[in-house]
């Protein structure tokens, strides 16, 4: 297949982003709806999913992109090889993210993972970085006790940036001893993951645990 080429930053805040996608019938894209749910934010070309879904058949994955050419290649690809375990969807998560949780079947989203997020360097542009307080508040209301977040990027004070949005919910608590995660827990790297390790250079990683809040 030929690569597609699209820009590499897009602009979340663009007119053209800012309409939310379309809440979807979960028992219309899964076979069998009711597994445990894998939500991959900023899924680039999707094949660390697309990976995943044939390990972990027996696990929904769902990745969100804003890039739409992208979309539409992941997707093409999951349809040669008969996924039924795997979606691709356009959308600006940061003004589609709760009407896609609200129609998730209850109890379903388990595990999110954000990785390599574009880090926006500038300060001015801070607004355009996907984990965003509102995001966080989302996530915490529709992960389930005991779900994670797993994030990592290369940029380390993108990584700090968002383990600190994470970090001041109540609802997340950070796994280990606050330290960067040496390896990663999953059993799929991403390609930009790869990339970065053969250049010998850092990658900064973190998990988070959606805990219960005591109502005492």
């Amino acid at each position: 297949m030929v690569r597609v080429r699209v820009r590499q930053h897009v602009n979340p805040l663009a007119q053209k982003y800012q309409t939310p996608a379309n809440p979807l019938d979960w028992e219309k894209i899964y076979t069998k709806p009711k597994q445990p749910l894998h939500l991959d934010i900023g899924c680039a070309r999707g094949r660390f999913l697309l990976q995943m879904a044939q390990i972990e058949a027996n696990w929904n994955f769902l990745g969100l992109e804003i890039r739409q050419p992208l979309v539409d290649e992941a997707n093409r690809l999951r349809d040669e090889l008969e996924l039924q375990n795997l979606h691709y969807l356009f959308c600006n998560v940061n003004n589609s993210l709760r009407s896609l949780l609200s129609t998730f079947p209850p109890g379903t989203l388990q595990r999110v993972s954000i990785q390599f997020p574009d880090p926006w360097f500038k300060n001015r542009h801070a607004k355009r970085r996907i984990v965003q307080p509102e995001l966080v508040a989302e996530l915490s209301e529709y992960l389930i006790p005991g779900g994670i977040v797993f994030l990592q990027s290369d940029v380390e004070f993108i990584a700090i940036e968002m383990c600190d949005r994470f970090a001041v919910h109540p609802s997340f608590q950070r796994q280990g001893s606050g330290e960067w995660l040496t390896e990663n827990p999953l059993p799929v790297s991403t390609e930009r993951e790869i990339a970065t390790q053969k250049k010998g250079e850092p990658v900064y990683r973190a998990v988070f645990e959606r805990v219960r809040i005591s109502k005492f």
